[in-house]
C-alpha cells in the first residue's frame, strides 16, 4: 500500500511540476520594470523568453514577439533550450509513468518492467526538475547583473532614463515547478524498491546433485586384468587350439607323430 501511494503521490507531484513548467515557460512576466524610483508612470514594460509587452496607464496592452534568434543574446536563448528540454522529458515521464502505476493493469506485464519503467519515469522527472531550476537561475542571474550595471550607470549620471527590471512573477513559478517535478522524481525513484520483487531481490543459488547418493563400501578386491571373457567366446578365425601341457606351454607335434 505504501509503494502504491508513495508512485502516485509521485506522480500527482510531478504532474504539477510539468505543467507550472509550461505555464512558466508561456508566461511573459520574466522581467519586469522596476517602479522603485518612480512609482507613477503612463507606460509598464515586462518581458517573457517569447515577446516584450508595454502595458499603458489606460489599460492597453501591446506585446511584440522576438522576431529574430540571432539578435539575442547566448545565455538568453540557452534558458529557451533548457526550458523546452524540461518540458519534453517531464511530458516523456508523465507518458511512461502512466503505464507504470501499479494500479493499472495492461495486459500481462510483470511487476519488474513496471519497476524499470517508474524508475526510468522519476530520472526524467529529476532531469526535468533541474533543467527548469537552472535556467530560472540563469536568467534570474542575468537580470542581477543588469540591474546593478543600471543602478550603476544611473547614480554616476551616465544616462538620464534607464529602466531597470526585476524578478518577474515566472521566475517563482518556474522555481516551484522545478522544484515539484524534482520531489516528484525522487518519489516514483523510492517507489521503484517497493516494485521490484521479493524473489528477484535476493537470488540464491542452490547445488543439488546430478545423479544418486553411491555408498561406498571396503572389502576385497579381486585382482585381475580386468579383460577377461568366456572361452567359448573367444574362438574365432585366428583361434590357436594347440593343445597345451601342465605347466602351461604348448606342446607341439614332433615328425615322429605323423609316421
Amino acid at each position: 500500500m505504501s509503494t502504491t501511494l508513495c508512485q502516485v503521490m509521485g506522480f500527482l507531484v510531478s504532474s504539477l511540476g510539468v505543467g507550472g513548467s509550461i505555464m512558466a515557460t508561456a508566461m511573459d512576466t520574466w522581467s519586469t520594470q522596476d517602479l522603485y524610483d518612480n512609482p507613477v508612470t503612463a507606460v509598464f514594460q515586462y518581458q517573457g523568453l517569447w515577446r516584450s509587452c508595454v502595458r499603458q496607464s489606460s489599460g492597453f496592452t501591446e506585446c511584440r514577439p522576438y522576431f529574430t534568434i540571432l539578435g539575442l543574446p547566448a545565455m538568453f536563448q540557452a534558458v529557451r533550450a533548457l526550458m523546452i528540454v524540461g518540458i519534453v522529458l517531464g511530458i516523456l515521464g508523465l507518458l511512461v509513468c502512466i503505464f507504470a502505476l501499479k494500479c493499472i493493469r495492461i495486459g500481462s506485464m510483470e511487476d519488474t518492467a513496471k519497476a524499470n519503467m517508474t524508475l526510468t519515469s522519476g530520472i526524467m522527472f529529476i532531469v526535468a526538475g533541474l533543467c527548469a531550476i537552472t535556467g530560472v537561475s540563469v536568467f534570474a542571474n542575468m537580470l542581477v547583473t543588469n540591474f546593478w550595471m543600471s543602478t550603476t550607470n544611473m547614480y554616476q549620471g551616465m544616462q538620464n532614463v534607464q529602466n531597470r527590471y526585476t524578478f518577474g512573477s515566472a521566475l517563482f513559478v518556474g522555481w516551484v515547478a522545478g522544484g515539484l517535478a524534482l520531489v516528484g522524481g525522487i518519489m516514483m525513484c523510492l517507489a521503484c524498491k517497493g516494485l521490484i520483487p521479493e524473489d528477484s531481490r535476493y537470488k540464491a543459488v542452490s547445488y543439488n546433485a546430478s545423479g544418486r547418493n553411491i555408498s561406498y563400501r571396503t572389502g576385497p578386491y579381486k585382482v585381475g586384468s580386468g579383460y577377461e571373457a568366456d572361452p567359448k567366446t573367444r574362438k574365432g578365425a585366428g583361434y590357436d587350439e594347440t593343445p597345451r601341457s601342465e605347466d602351461g606351454r604348448r606342446s607341439y607335434p614332433s615328425k615322429y607323430d605323423y609316421v
